[in-house]
């Protein structure tokens, strides 16, 4: 993930992405056998973001259980293997990604009007929002 050249700066002189790294890199660190990660791809550019998701797949084939809350629902789509939808507080969905991202949990949790489609080289399941057209 690159982070050598952060050695020498103190934890307020690093960028939000470059914290978020650092915490990611503190908790890989443990090497415990379950990893609970709250938003990991905050303040990350996409190609953190991408070197993120491919670590944590990586991990998860070794063996490493990893429990991730995030708000993006392409991403956990994308690399989790059950997701769990919650509904203010309270399980929505439970299930493979086929079962949780779909069009009519979508509208009843969020109240949004999602465009699904699959991802092109995984098809997994994705969602976009039909935006106002500038």
């Amino acid at each position: 993930m690159g982070l050598s050249g952060l050695a020498a700066k103190g934890i307020n002189e690093l960028s939000g992405g470059e914290k978020q790294r650092a915490v990611l890199a503190r908790a890989l660190a443990q090497e415990t056998p379950v990893l609970l990660l709250d938003e990991p791809s905050t303040h990350l550019d996409l190609s953190h973001i991408q070197s993120v998701c491919s670590l944590l797949t990586e991990l998860n084939r070794q063996g490493k259980t990893i429990i991730l809350v995030s708000h993006d629902l392409n991403l956990a789509a994308g690399i989790c293997s059950r997701l769990l939808l919650l509904d203010k507080g309270r399980q929505a969905a439970l299930g493979a990604p086929d079962d949780v991202v779909t069009i009519e949990l979508i509208r009843a949790v969020y109240g949004v009007e999602p465009l699904l489609s699959r991802h092109p080289l995984t098809g997994r399941p994705q969602v976009g929002l039909p935006l106002a057209r500038p």
